[in-house]
């Protein structure tokens, strides 16, 4: 949304300016407080990146995206290892422990046994599927350089994936708020959706025992 509306006020080198550096530090950010809805945020930059003129506006975004979710990964990362090794643990570690529910804790370990790093890209490209298969990286010992070329792509394949949400809400409005506002609602039904759908077949399944 800032980048929306920097849109409506600046001119494109000042709205670059402000623009990649805002991006990589929420990004950045939200993948260390995985509270900050940061495919909302790129999926934004995107859409105001394809109303520009310049030719690799869109590069630019994809760039910085990834890089930071990369550099924000591995640095959360780091931290739970310290957390790991220390006697009293961090709060960075119990941050990451108390957004890993055990049940979707199990399903990390068990895929990650059975795929490896791999498993690395599906996490970030499922909503709320990041931080259990980190602390399952953590309890399996796996070293921060494995985790960071595991992680590599993983941030590729997502960064990738919002931009085009982000492309298809700015083609399809003649407004770059317009554009936003879809891409953002996109993103909120993305990442909503599945946890919607594990209630319905928790009630489901509660249903057929009763």
């Amino acid at each position: 949304m800032i980048l929306a509306t920097a849109t409506q006020v600046a001119p494109e080198s000042t709205q670059q300016a402000i623009g990649y550096p805002s991006l990589f530090l929420l990004v950045f950010v939200g993948a260390l407080v995985p509270v900050v809805p940061t495919g909302a945020l790129v999926s934004s930059a995107a859409v105001v990146a394809f109303h520009q003129t310049a030719p690799l506006s869109l590069l630019f975004v994809f760039l910085v995206a990834s890089f930071a979710a990369f550099l924000g990964d591995v640095v959360l990362y780091w931290l739970g290892r310290r957390g790991m090794g220390s006697r009293n643990g961090s709060r960075w570690l119990e941050a990451i422990r108390s957004r890993a529910p055990e049940e979707r804790l199990a399903q990390a370990r068990d895929k990650l046994a059975d795929h490896g790093v791999l498993v690395l890209v599906l996490s970030r490209l499922v909503p709320a599927g990041r931080i259990p298969v980190m602390l399952a990286c953590l309890l399996a010992g796996m070293p921060l350089r494995r985790f960071a070329r595991g992680d590599v792509p993983a941030c590729l394949a997502w960064a990738a994936t919002y931009q085009v949400i982000g492309i298809l809400g700015g083609s399809l409005f003649p407004e770059p708020w317009q554009g936003v506002v879809a891409a953002v609602a996109l993103t909120l039904v993305i990442s909503v959706a599945p946890g919607l759908w594990r209630r319905l077949r928790g009630r489901e399944s509660g249903g057929q025992h009763a």
